[in-house]
């Protein structure tokens, strides 16, 4: 198999997955927390095995119990895999009834300039502003998405040759460099927690 360029889950078929269908790209950002990365962006992958593809009308038209034991069964897409069953379907749904079912079209539709798509992606469920911004600058900077000013709408995320988020992971050692981010900025939160009265 050939090595896809995106090396978000750090395993050659789900990664492949994610670089070949924009939905289940989506859908690994949406369960990027509370979990290791490499887990979230895996999740896809063992949906698509479970369901024979990764179809957004397929998941949105699921019955959502069905779907919740398929996400549920070991080894789990997250850690809270019921909730997540559930917010996978809302955003299937929201693509299709929204936007055809064609999640592309949130990037590419009316030629949207970064302001644009930014606002479209906060308007999923599930993605908040920060999440929104990681996934903007991801897009942008691996998977080829650039529309006009997308870097100052991605903020700090968007900036080149930084390790702040899964945008800037390429290969195992970008990957530790984010990991050493993270823990770094977790080790902050912690200390200023403790000075605050």
């Amino acid at each position: 198999m050939q090595v896809p360029k995106l090396q978000l889950a750090q395993d050659p078929a789900a990664d492949a997955l994610l670089e070949t269908n924009p939905f289940a790209l989506v859908v690994g950002m949406l369960l990027d927390q509370q979990v290791p990365m490499e887990t979230a962006f895996a999740g896809p992958k063992k949906i698509a095995d479970r369901m024979g593809g990764f179809d957004v009308r397929a998941i949105a038209d699921y019955n959502p119990d069905k779907f919740a034991e398929l996400c549920s069964e070991r080894p789990a897409i997250h850690r809270f895999p019921v909730a997540m069953a559930r917010r996978i379907q809302a955003l299937a749904q929201i693509i299709v009834d929204r936007y055809d079912g064609d999640v592309t079209t949130l990037w590419t539709a009316g030629n949207p300039d970064g302001d644009e798509v930014l606002r479209r992606l906060t308007q999923l469920p599930g993605f908040g502003d920060q999440k929104a911004r990681i996934l903007l600058a991801l897009l942008g900077k691996q998977y080829g998405v650039t529309p006009k000013g997308w870097r100052a709408a991605a903020g700090e995320y968007g900036k080149p040759g930084t390790h702040l988020s899964v945008a800037d992971i390429v290969d195992p050692d970008s990957l530790e460099q984010v990991r050493l981010h993270k823990k770094r900025m977790k080790a902050a939160e912690k200390i200023k927690g403790k000075a605050t009265p």
